[in-house]
């Protein structure tokens, strides 16, 4: 008697892996779905639909104001509450997908070893040139202190000090646009340029059963438009008289 068997399948015809069947299966039960009674039916409909469009809406009501505030002159202050005004929509929701994104997305998919090598080369040609000037603008405003004070080191130091907070705020915006620029870069990695990205990429856990919540804070997580708030409206607020103030204290 001779047992009956079917065609063995070829070998690389096996089907996946125990281990990525059970991980897909996973993802698939990881998908978000409605929530009974956690749906946010507190968002607008509009916002809702067109997210991203409401973001640029936003950010050029309060560019209006930053450019009004150039002829009207409003109070010294007032600025700084548009230019964070501005940024606070589109900030808040990069953070919250960047918060629920594990470090792992972080990893390159395509980045190739020559690329490696040659992005490492620029950052220590850059470190170098910062390295430089900042030796020959050290040596600089230490020769003006001493013209200026003259040998008292009391009057040196305080000078000098004064002369570093009054650098604290150009230097901390400089790292702000870094920073600004860096999470611009990965949201172009994770969620692309669209309104709506879709759930390729994007964290399968992130605000889960809450899907009116997750479209409008994907929407408004846009790279471009977190430059244009977080960057532009910053760069346009300097042009306009932040750096005049800060160039008046060194002067």
């Amino acid at each position: 008697m001779s047992d009956v068997q079917g065609p063995t399948p070829p070998e690389g015809d096996a089907g996946p892996p125990a281990e990525q069947q059970a991980e897909h299966r996973a993802e698939h039960r990881a998908e978000p779905h409605p929530a009974a009674g956690v749906d946010d039916p507190w968002l607008p409909a509009v916002l809702v639909s067109r997210p991203l469009t409401a973001g640029w809406a936003w950010t050029g009501f309060w560019a209006a104001l930053i450019v009004a505030d150039d002829f009207f002159d409003f109070a010294g202050w007032s600025w700084y509450v548009m230019v964070g005004m501005a940024a606070l929509p589109t900030l808040l929701a990069t953070v919250a997908l960047l918060q629920a994104t594990p470090r792992r997305y972080l990893k390159p998919r395509k980045d190739t070893v020559l690329g490696h090598f040659f992005v490492r080369f620029l950052a220590l040609t850059a470190a170098f040139l910062v390295w430089g000037v900042s030796v020959v603008m050290s040596a600089s405003i230490s020769t003006t202190i001493q013209s200026l004070v003259g040998a008292s080191e009391r009057e040196v130091t305080a000078l000098g000090f004064n002369l570093l907070l009054a650098a604290v705020p150009l230097v901390v915006s400089v790292l702000w646009l870094a920073f600004i620029i860096r999470c611009a870069w990965f949201l172009r990695r994770l969620r692309g340029w669209k309104q709506d990205p879709g759930a390729a990429r994007l964290p399968k856990k992130f605000l889960r059963g809450r899907p009116r919540l997750r479209r409008v804070v994907v929407g408004l997580a846009h790279p471009g438009l977190l430059l244009v708030a977080g960057l532009g409206t910053s760069v346009l607020a300097f042009l306009l008289g932040a750096v005049e103030l800060t160039l008046n204290v060194f002067a």
